[in-house]
C-alpha cells in the first residue's frame, strides 16, 4: 500500500484548570451570567460583555480550542461576523492569518456555468469573507477574553445539571478536583448540537438527520491552486456528485466531496482512497500531504423559542443547518452579537426586561429562513426524486447560456446578515449596516465599528441637525444610553463629514433626517424630519425602556 504523508499536527494551545473558588462552599455563589461552552458562539459572547465592561462566568469541559486532531471544522467567516470581530478587537489577526476572498466559481463537469463577486454591493472596511480554521478564531478569542479581563474562564468544569429558579438558574458543576454548585440570574447555553441542558430541560429540537454524506481533506500541495472559491455540482472526477475546494490559513485547503448515501465511513475516509480522490482531480503527479480527512453527515434542528425563562439558547445548541453557505457558525456568531449588548443594558438597569425577549423574537426567524435556504440547497446539490433530478439539469443547461438562470445554481447562498422582522420593539423591522469608512469633521478617519466598540450605547446619526435641535434633543436623551451624532450641518453636536455613501447606505440624507444604530450595527429606526421628543421615543421603543426603567 502506497504511503501517504501527513502534515504535523497542530499545536492546539492548552490552558490550565484552576480549581474553582466555590469548592467546598456549602451556600451557592450568585453571578449574573453564566456561558456554557468556548465555542465561537459562547466565546463571542464572553468577549463580547467583556468588551462592554461586563463580567461572565465561562464553563468549558474542554480545556483547549478547536478538536483535536486539528480538523478545519467551520472555516468561512462572512462580512457581519468579522465586523463583529473588528468591534471586540481580533480581527487584524484574523485578517492577517487567514485567506481574504470574494470570487467564486461554479462548474457543472468541466464547464464553467456561474461566477459571482461578492464584493460588487460592499461598502465595509471588512471583505464578504475571509477563510480560516475554526480554532484560530477560537483561541484569538480566548486571547482577547484574557486580555480583557473580565471573565472568569474556567476550563476542565462540565456542567451536570441545570435547574430553574424563580430569578436565575442553578447550575451542578463538575472537576477534576470535585463538584461545586453556582446559580446565575442568568444562564447562555453555548455548548452546541447536543447540548445536554437542553436534553435535560426537555426541550424539543425537532431535529432531522440528513441522509447526505461527505468527505473532507484538508490538504497542502506542492503547486497552489487558483485562490478562489470553486464548486462542481455534479464534478466528473467525484462521480458526478458535488465538490468544494477553499483555501484557507497555513497553505491548506479544505476540498469537500459528496459520497454516496450508503457509503462506508470508515473507507471512504482512508488515506489510499482520499489519495486516489485527489489524484482523479488533479492529475497523477499531483503533490500533496494529507493535514485531516474525515466523513461527516449533517443534520439539522431548530428551537420553537430560544429562551426559555432565564435560559437563552445560542448557536449550534439554538439551531443547527446544513453547512451549504456558511450560515451555521457566522449564524452563531450574530446570536452572540444579538444578545451581548441587550444583556449588557438589562444589567446595567439600562432597559428592561423585554429587551432580552427580543433576542428570541429576531434571531428564531433568522434561523428559521437560514434553515429554508440551506434545505434547498441540500436538495439542489442531492436530488431526492426524478422531479429533483430533471429540475437540476434544466437549472445547469440553461445557466451555461442565459445570465438570469445563472442565479438559480444552487451551490449555497453564501451567509448574508439576516433582516430582522417588524416587531414592538423594531415598528420597522430592523437590517445591519455594514461598517462604513467614516470622517470626523476635522478630517480624521473612522468606522461605524470604533464608534460602537466602547461602552453599550446606540448611535443616532442625525443629518444636519440645528444647534436648536440638537440641545433639545441632548436634554431629552439625557437619561437613555444614546450617542448623538452629527451628519453634516453646523451643529454643537460632534460631526461626521457629510458623505453619500453613508447617506444611500442607511437610506437617508435629507437635512433633519435621523438614523438610530444599535449597538449590533442594526439599524433600528429612521426619522425623518426628526424631532428631540421623536428621537427619545425611539430610542425608548429599540430598548424596551420607559421612565422609571430608563
Amino acid at each position: 500500500m502506497e504511503n501517504f504523508a501527513f502534515a504535523p499536527a497542530y499545536e492546539l494551545p492548552v490552558w490550565p484548570f484552576t480549581p474553582p473558588p466555590e469548592l467546598g462552599s456549602t451556600k451557592p455563589a450568585r453571578h449574573p451570567i453564566v456561558i456554557v461552552g468556548a465555542g465561537p458562539s459562547g466565546l463571542t459572547l464572553a468577549c463580547d460583555l467583556a468588551q462592554r465592561g461586563v463580567r461572565a462566568v465561562l464553563l468549558d469541559e474542554d480545556d483547549t480550542v478547536g478538536v483535536r486532531g486539528a480538523s478545519s471544522r467551520g472555516i468561512c467567516y462572512a462580512q457581519k461576523s468579522l465586523e463583529i470581530f473588528e468591534r471586540l478587537g481580533i480581527y487584524e489577526r484574523i485578517a492577517d492569518k487567514g485567506i481574504t476572498w470574494s470570487f467564486g466559481r461554479t462548474f457543472s463537469g468541466e464547464q464553467e456555468v456561474y461566477n459571482f463577486n461578492l464584493q460588487a454591493n460592499s461598502v465595509s472596511r471588512q471583505p464578504p469573507f475571509i477563510n480560516l480554521q475554526q480554532f484560530y478564531v477560537e483561541w484569538f478569542l480566548v486571547d482577547r477574553i484574557l486580555e480583557l479581563g473580565l471573565t472568569d474562564l474556567r476550563w476542565k468544569n462540565r456542567v451536570t445539571r441545570v435547574e430553574q429558579l424563580a430569578d436565575g438558574v442553578r447550575l451542578e458543576v463538575e472537576t477534576p478536583a470535585g463538584s461545586y454548585t453556582i446559580e446565575a440570574d442568568w444562564l447562555i447555553d453555548a455548548t452546541g448540537a447536543n447540548s445536554a441542558i437542553r436534553t435535560q430541560m426537555g426541550i424539543d429540537a425537532h431535529s432531522s438527520r440528513s441522509t447526505d454524506r461527505w468527505c473532507i481533506s484538508d490538504v497542502r500541495f506542492r503547486k497552489p491552486l487558483p485562490t478562489e472559491r470553486w464548486t462542481w455540482v455534479d464534478a466528473p472526477f467525484n462521480e458526478g456528485r458535488g465538490v468544494w475546494q477553499h483555501l484557507m490559513a497555513d497553505g491548506v485547503w479544505r476540498i469537500d466531496y459528496q459520497m454516496p448515501e450508503d457509503c462506508d465511513t470508515a473507507y471512504i475516509s482512508k488515506p489510499e482512497v482520499a489519495g486516489a480522490r485527489l489524484r482523479e482531480q488533479l492529475g497523477p503527479d499531483v503533490e500533496f500531504e494529507f493535514v485531516w480527512i474525515g466523513p461527516y453527515g449533517y443534520r439539522d434542528h431548530l428551537l420553537d423559542s430560544f429562551r426559555h425563562g432565564r435560559v437563552f439558547f445560542i448557536g449550534d445548541a439554538a439551531h443547527v443547518v446544513s453547512p451549504f453557505g456558511a450560515r451555521g457558525g457566522n449564524s452563531g456568531i450574530q446570536d452572540a452579537a444579538n444578545l451581548g449588548w441587550k444583556l449588557a443594558l438589562v444589567a446595567q438597569g439600562k432597559a428592561g426586561d423585554a429587551l432580552l425577549d427580543s433576542y428570541d423574537a429576531e434571531r428564531q426567524p433568522a434561523a428559521k429562513q437560514n434553515l429554508q435556504v440551506t434545505s434547498r440547497s441540500a436538495r439542489f446539490l442531492a436530488p431526492r426524486s426524478p422531479a429533483e433530478h430533471t429540475l437540476r439539469r434544466a437549472v445547469v443547461a440553461l445557466a451555461a447560456r442565459h445570465p438570469f438562470a445563472r442565479a438559480l445554481v444552487n451551490t449555497g447562498r453564501m451567509s448574508v446578515a439576516n433582516d430582522y422582522p417588524a416587531a414592538p420593539l423594531l415598528p420597522e423591522g430592523a437590517r445591519s449596516v455594514q461598517n462604513l469608512p467614516l470622517r470626523w469633521a476635522d478630517g480624521c478617519e473612522t468606522t461605524l465599528m470604533q464608534l460602537l466598540a466602547e461602552g453599550t450605547e446606540c448611535i443616532g446619526l442625525w443629518f444636519a441637525p440645528t444647534r436648536e435641535q440638537a440641545g433639545a434633543a441632548l436634554d431629552a436623551i439625557a437619561s437613555l444610553p444614546l450617542r448623538l451624532l452629527a451628519v453634516g450641518g453646523d451643529s454643537s453636536l460632534p460631526t461626521l463629514q457629510a458623505d453619500e455613501k453613508l447617506a444611500n447606505h442607511l437610506g437617508a440624507g435629507d437635512a433633519g433626517s435621523f438614523v438610530l444604530v444599535r449597538p449590533d450595527a442594526y439599524r433600528a429606526a429612521l426619522l425623518p424630519g426628526a424631532t428631540p421628543e421623536a428621537i427619545a421615543t425611539a430610542v425608548r421603543t429599540a430598548l424596551a425602556a420607559n421612565e422609571r426603567n430608563p
